[in-house]
């Protein structure tokens, strides 16, 4: 009987770094499926070749032999006895090799090179063979791998087709069984047919259970092959099926079984945290339950052709998969990318795709790109469209499932003819499209194939909720909901409610379901912050924002309080509840503070917000139904430090078969048994007996201590540990530790396994470098800020002393940073800070003018980089109004009018709206008497293209001035910004606003002037800061007839320590020698006056002065004697 065999026992591993073609000599034994690169954080893209040797034996009965590979990253060659057997670029399809010539009776010997070479992705891909590996053994009669073609259709009754692909050298019989999930069978047919034909059978009329993502009811056809007259069968394969009806209705949206269907989807990457790449069902299967009980009833496999097991989980746990295969096709957009391979290897890599995953229920659509530039540059994305949608209907003719493609071009007009082909349009955050398009294509279905994009750390709030942030200083996202990207939505509220008010839509998938590893946007971290749940499988609060949208009250009531309470006495506190009831109540200690009620099918402030004064102690939002009857509460605690550690593990058994995984949650609780929400303590890991410890994560990007070491901070109050079984029975123990605090210890279990035990036990984890802190250490979790006049200042308060205490007392980092910032996180103009006593813990405020600003404390806690943030809002009124000050850097977050589309750049930034005009204005610039007309923008484009950047002195719409069309262009780098300066048409003096105009999308970080320093400038004469005597005549360019001991006044003139030895100047002298005096006065008291003998000319001329050498800071003055009716039109010093 032919055999398909699990082949992933007795595998060897040794990783050459670098592009090396060199066999190595050392080999180590290794746990497959494996990813090398997940061993070390610091260096997640290394270039590297990866070797695998495995030998075994072959007894030479079968007429076939071939080596199956689900998933290998990425450029694969095969050697079996040191003869190359076959290759495969793509890191994301099945493939399979034909090893039966490369054969010997006997010990065989298998190698396999993998290189990795950086960059080849947008994201975080692994390396090595990080899925199942099988091995393939045939007679002369079998059914061609991926040879079975399932599809039903309903008209009156259902029916089922099966197509089979079988090679024999004679005839055969095939013989079908339906089997529901109670070993019935519901249908059997059996079929005799030639050799190397496709055969086929019909089930009809059957009355089947539907399938549902509500109820995902599954079949299986046993499918048995034998030779004509033989009673032993050849072969035999399980297919689970099951029975579902689509229609996607350009006006109406989804249908499923005839019900409609909004897809409330999530974008999901392939890696599983601290696992890396390598994947494992069990924490798959774990993932899915949690995406499904907030509420998700559909994944896209963002952006790439998933492993086998999700799309088996997908049929039997009820979710809709949107399956993708490429993130580039001829057009690259890393270096080293699939687009290398594409023109010669997408058809195989469509075929395999195809064919493996058509047969499952789960299936929805295919979608033959994300993103694909080549669809925007030209006409041959089109034909590439065409070509790609041709190899899926090759190998899906009956239309298992619809063809699609996500694409962030749609406004474009080469994008909208892809999409006019595929008809079922992907939109990548263009859901501001959606209206027009309906409109002129009524033909489209219409779904938001990539939306939200909105970024958090788990735990992390950066107030207010008034105030989008993008990025801080702690390389944190808030956690409130606060922190949007250019691209993406406003807020989790805005993307569910627009969905919900968009009927002909048929859903929408978010970015992301689980945050992964790479694209850490706004920051250069280590993971992304897109996720609803962190890569440590820690629900965020923004989790509980979609499951209260996405689930119904009736059946699953959703209330959820955040932030945590735990904060500075008399902080202003965005408090916010996550429900799914009409109606919810707040209380602080006992005493309802607010209330309000939700239409959640008509609201779109769907999540309520009140600003609430900590106070220490219990808050507590209560949810009600419809009839007023409560149906949940959430309770937060105020709490102090930690003073033990806590285990809690998903589950008390484990399978010991060398793959079951308990996930374990490491967390601490203060005297009180309160949860620490905040702490940070590292805590140390040992585990033994029938289980080991395989990752360490807390889901914090910055945190690079290694996931496949014994110690870690907790980030935000959590850890968790990932234990996996041996191939033992028995007791499996876990202890953790913590510097001062009281251990935990638990006690699992293993039972035997009545399967075969399949893979290897050697992995686990290690002791490794501390990459955060150190090893023996007592981080900062908290630092409150007391202010000794309270939170507001005034002319009566204008000073007040703030003091800051460390919490644990006994941290082992006492050193602090103050600042005052806006709400943005930017410098405030409007207050002064001080830093007073000894240890650096207290500063003195000083008010300079009105306005909101935030006492901010920072700690690096035994890091180069802030860590933690603590800060203390204040209001100052009456002193006056604040300027910015334009010789510094004004961020672009401070604008004060924008017209347009306009969203959070990166690094405090603004970005501008991809289409139609965007306009910036700065009010309030103070540019002093002196002025400028340098002014220095710092850009991040999306292209090198040239980008007009319209500077306008006053708003260009309330007549303004034009200063300058300021033509941009360098050659991108992703993320970072780079400078050009320009010259303005004229020179900006005084208080005045700024405006900016862009017709296309770029970050500006903001903008600053190069202060003009009148000692060695061009300086006119009509400029003076003070022009006083008896006789002159100001005109717009000159001071004329100047006569009667007329002198000109330059105040703050600065030589520095820089000598200025000449002078120019232009004037007209109508007699024959003026003596001008050249007085300068230092800000020390001292006079130099020097004189110069300008004699007669015709009209202005310039001419030049020795003088002796002035340096310092001080006021210049011209003087002039009488009768000198000397014409003044400007001077300038020479170094």
């Amino acid at each position: 009987m032919n055999q398909t065999l699990l082949f992933n026992k007795n595998w060897e591993f040794s990783k050459v770094s670098g592009i090396m073609e060199d066999i190595p000599a050392d080999f180590r034994p290794v746990d497959v499926p494996h990813d090398w690169l997940i061993y070390d954080t610091k260096n997640l893209y290394e270039d590297s070749v990866g070797w695998y040797r495995k030998r075994f034996d072959f007894d030479g009965r079968a007429e076939q032999v071939i080596l199956r590979f689900d998933g290998v990253y990425m450029d694969v060659t095969l050697f079996v006895n040191g003869q190359e057997t076959g290759e495969w670029k793509y890191g994301y399809s099945r493939f399979e090799c034909d090893i039966t010539d490369a054969l010997t009776k006997g010990e065989n010997e298998i190698l396999l090179k993998v290189v990795h070479q950086a960059p080849n992705s947008r994201w975080y891909t692994g390396a090595g063979i990080y899925r199942d590996v099988w091995l393939v053994m045939r007679g002369k009669t079998y059914i061609e791998s991926e040879g079975l073609y399932i599809s039903t259709i309903k008209k009156n009754n259902w029916s089922l087709t099966v197509n089979t692909d079988v090679v024999s050298t004679g005839s055969v019989k095939l013989k079908h069984r339906l089997v529901d999930d109670k070993g019935h069978v519901i249908g059997e047919k059996t079929i005799v047919g030639k050799s190397d034909k496709t055969l086929t059978v019909t089930f009809s009329d059957l009355e089947p259970k539907e399938w549902h993502p509500e109820n995902p009811y599954l079949y299986t056809l046993e499918t048995t092959l034998f030779e004509e007259g033989s009673k032993d069968m050849s072969e035999q394969i399980r297919t689970k099926v099951g029975f579902k009806d689509i229609d996607m209705d350009p006006n109406k949206g989804l249908y499923v079984n005839g019900e409609p269907l909004k897809l409330k989807g999530v974008c999901e990457h392939h890696d599983l945290g601290t696992l890396g790449s390598a994947f494992n069902p069990h924490a798959l299967r774990r993932r899915f339950e949690i995406l499904k009980d907030m509420g998700v009833n559909a994944v896209r496999t963002s952006h790439n052709m998933p492993a086998k097991d999700l799309m088996d989980l997908a049929d039997e746990m009820g979710f809709l998969i949107v399956s993708e295969s490429f993130d580039m096709w001829e057009r690259p957009k890393t270096e080293h990318d699939y687009a290398r391979f594409f023109n010669d290897w997408a058809y195989r890599d469509v075929k395999s795709w195809v064919k493996r995953d058509r047969n499952h229920v789960s299936l929805l659509m295919w979608t033959i790109g994300n993103e694909i530039y080549d669809t925007h540059a030209d006409e041959r994305g089109l034909e590439t469209a065409k070509k790609l949608m041709a190899y899926v209907r090759e190998f899906d003719p009956d239309r298992n499932a619809e063809l699609t493609i996500g694409s962030n071009y749609m406004p474009w007009e080469n994008a909208q003819k892809v999409a006019d082909e595929v008809k079922i349009a992907g939109y990548n955050y263009g859901e501001k499209y959606y209206q027009e398009h309906h409109k002129d294509h009524p033909d489209w279905v219409i779904y938001g194939s990539e939306t939200a994009s909105v970024v958090q750390s788990r735990g992390i709030y950066h107030f207010p909720y008034s105030q989008s942030v993008l990025a801080d200083d702690d390389e944190q996202c808030s956690a409130l909901g606060n922190s949007s990207t250019s691209w993406g939505a406003k807020s989790a509220e805005a993307i569910i409610t627009g969905e919900r008010d968009t009927p002909y839509s048929m859903g929408q998938f978010i970015w992301t379901g689980f945050d992964y590893i790479g694209e850490p946007t706004p920051y250069h971290t280590k993971n992304a912050y897109f996720g609803q749940i962190d890569t440590a499988t820690f629900k965020k609060d923004s989790y509980y924002i979609y499951q209260s949208a996405w689930t119904d009250v009736k059946d699953q009531p959703v209330i959820h309080l955040f932030p945590y309470w735990d904060f500075n006495p008399g902080q202003t506190v965005d408090v916010r509840v996550a429900t799914n009831a009409p109606e919810v109540k707040l209380f602080l200690n006992g005493k309802e503070v607010a209330e309000t009620t939700i239409d959640h099918q008509k609201d779109t402030e769907i999540i309520p917000t009140w600003q609430i004064p900590y106070e220490e102690g219990e808050l507590k939002a209560v949810a009600y139904n419809e009839h007023n009857e409560m149906i949940g509460e959430s309770i937060r605690h105020s709490f102090g430090d930690a003073r033990r550690v806590t285990l809690k593990p998903d589950k008390e058994v484990l399978q010991a078969d060398g793959r079951d995984l308990i996930f374990v949650e490491v967390g601490t609780e203060d005297a009180n048994s309160y949860p620490v929400e905040n702490a940070t303590n590292r805590v140390d890991l040992k585990v033994w007996g029938a289980g080991r410890l395989v990752g360490f994560d807390n889901g914090d990007s910055t945190d690079f201590d290694q996931y496949k070491g014994l110690s870690r901070r907790l980030f935000s109050g959590k850890a968790m540990a990932v234990i996996q079984a041996t191939d033992e029975s028995g007791p499996v123990n876990i202890k953790a530790t913590s510097k001062d605090l009281d251990p935990a210890e638990c006690e699992l279990r293993a039972v035997p396994t009545d399967q075969p035990i399949q893979y290897e036990v050697n992995a686990g984890n290690t002791e490794r470098r501390i990459e955060t802190g150190q090893r023996d250490e007592v981080p900062v979790r908290k630092i409150e800020l007391i202010s000794s006049q309270g939170r507001y200042l005034s002319p009566e308060i204008t000073e007040t002393t703030v003091t800051a205490a460390l919490y644990p007392i006994n941290t082992s980092y006492t050193e602090v940073e103050w600042s005052v910032v806006n709400d943005a996180g930017v410098e405030a103009t409007n207050a002064r800070i001080e830093v007073q006593g000894a240890d650096g813990r207290q500063v003195k405020i000083t008010a300079k003018g009105d306005g909101p600003f935030r006492v901010r404390c920072t700690s690096k806690n035994g890091t180069d980089k802030i860590k933690l943030i603590s800060e203390l809002d204040m209001v100052i009124e009456g002193v006056g109004t604040a300027y910015k000050h334009p010789y510094a850097l004004v961020s672009g977050s401070l604008y004060d009018e924008s017209i347009g589309d306009v969203s959070n750049g990166n690094e405090r930034g603004v970005a501008t709206s991809r289409d139609g005009e965007t306009i910036i204005g700065f009010h309030d610039i103070d540019f002093g008497k002196h002025g400028s007309d340098q002014i220095t923008l710092p850009i991040f484009a999306l292209s090198d293209d040239h980008y007009i950047i319209e500077i306008w002195e006053g708003s260009p719409k309330a007549g303004g001035t034009l200063l300058k069309e300021a033509d941009y262009q360098k050659k991108s780098i992703w993320n970072v910004y780079q400078e050009e300066t320009y010259t303005l048409s004229k020179r900006l003096t005084g208080i005045t606003s700024l405006y900016f105009v862009m017709r296309a999308k770029v970050h500006l970080k903001g903008f600053y002037f190069e202060a003009m320093n009148p000692a060695f400038d061009y300086n006119r004469a009509v400029d003076a800061d003070a022009i006083y005597g008896d006789q002159f005549e100001k005109s717009e360019k000159v001071v004329k007839n100047i006569g009667n001991n007329v002198s000109l006044v330059y105040t703050d003139v600065d030589f520095g320590d820089v000598e200025a030895k000449l002078i120019k100047i232009q004037g007209h002298s109508p007699i024959e020698k003026n003596t001008i005096h050249v007085r300068f006065e230092t800000d020390e008291g001292e006079t130099f006056n020097q004189v110069v003998e300008f004699t007669q000319t015709s009209s202005i001329k310039e001419k030049e002065f020795e003088l002796e050498p002035l340096t310092g800071k001080g006021t210049l003055t011209f003087v002039f004697l009488p009768g000198s009716q000397f014409d003044f039109k400007a001077f300038q010093l020479i170094k």
